[in-house]
């Protein structure tokens, strides 16, 4: 499939991964909706919804910066009717905007734990329901989440159980959906790293060591383009960026990392 002309919403894509894949999709000709908050520079954060807007143009798509919270869900459904009426439609969805923080019950406190299941699964679920009439009109919906696999076992629930709880929330959406919206023709799959991105949030959680045992976002942004373009249209699937990647003739992964000298850090869940 071509992305050309093809209007991508994809929240928290002012920086990170949402950024990455944006420039990718937008490479190929993709309108790009940037569904995210950060409309002023962050004192610690990179980027901004414009400065988003403007490094995808320069890609070489056409852009449209939203300050959206996904978790107003009136501020939800207008940033998808202003998309719409914009570009006159919506053909792929990624939920890819998150809230992390990898503590313990205790350590928890009620206001973080509602930020991340309302940001992640909650975010997920309001920002596809509202984009499901839309996609119907598409030759080619797609939903895409950036959430992890299935993969119900306890190593993965008890050091960080809100964490876990909110990721695999997005992942019951995807399971869900997929069937649900099977008949309408729309797509709904998740994809997951293998190791650890270099992100802010991987940064401010294991700083500039962490960071050197990553790969770069561009991974998540190339495994991203097969999905969307491959020849079959597979839906309700969990797909792994390297696995992809794999299957698109790759075979050269040390271009993604940032420091190929360093022993890279399988990612959360995997």
């Amino acid at each position: 499939m071509s992305l050309t002309g093809k209007t991508v919403f994809i929240t928290g894509a002012s920086r990170g991964i949402g950024l990455a894949v944006a420039k990718k999709l937008a490479s190929h000709g993709a309108n790009i909706a940037i569904a995210a908050k950060t409309a002023e520079p962050h004192p610690k954060l990179p980027g901004t919804i414009y400065t988003a807007a403007e490094e995808i143009e320069a890609a070489g798509g056409k852009a449209l910066p939203l300050i959206v919270d996904v978790r107003d869900e009136e501020n939800v459904i207008a940033a998808v009717q202003q998309t719409a009426d914009h570009f006159g439609g919506i053909d792929i969805v990624i939920n890819n905007a998150s809230a992390i923080q990898l503590t313990g019950t205790l350590e928890t406190d009620m206001k973080r734990f509602d930020l991340m299941t309302s940001v992640n699964y909650r975010g997920t679920f309001l920002v596809s329901k509202t984009c499901i009439p839309f996609l119907k009109k598409s030759d080619s919906p797609h939903i895409l989440n950036m959430s992890p696999p299935l993969n119900i076992e306890k190593r993965w629930f008890a050091p960080h159980l809100p964490y876990t709880l909110a990721k695999y929330g997005m992942s019951f959406v995807t399971f869900a959906l997929s069937e649900e919206f099977k008949r309408a023709n729309i797509c709904v799959n998740s994809l997951w790293p293998k190791t650890a991105i270099a992100t802010a949030a991987i940064g401010m959680l294991g700083g500039d060591a962490m960071m050197r045992a990553s790969r770069k976002p561009e991974i998540m942004a190339d495994a991203a383009y097969h999905i969307f373009t491959r020849e079959s249209r597979p839906t309700g699937q969990f797909f792994i960026d390297e696995e992809v990647l794999t299957e698109a003739g790759v075979t050269d992964f040390d271009v993604y990392a940032v420091d190929p000298s360093q022993a890279l850090m399988p990612d959360f869940f995997i």
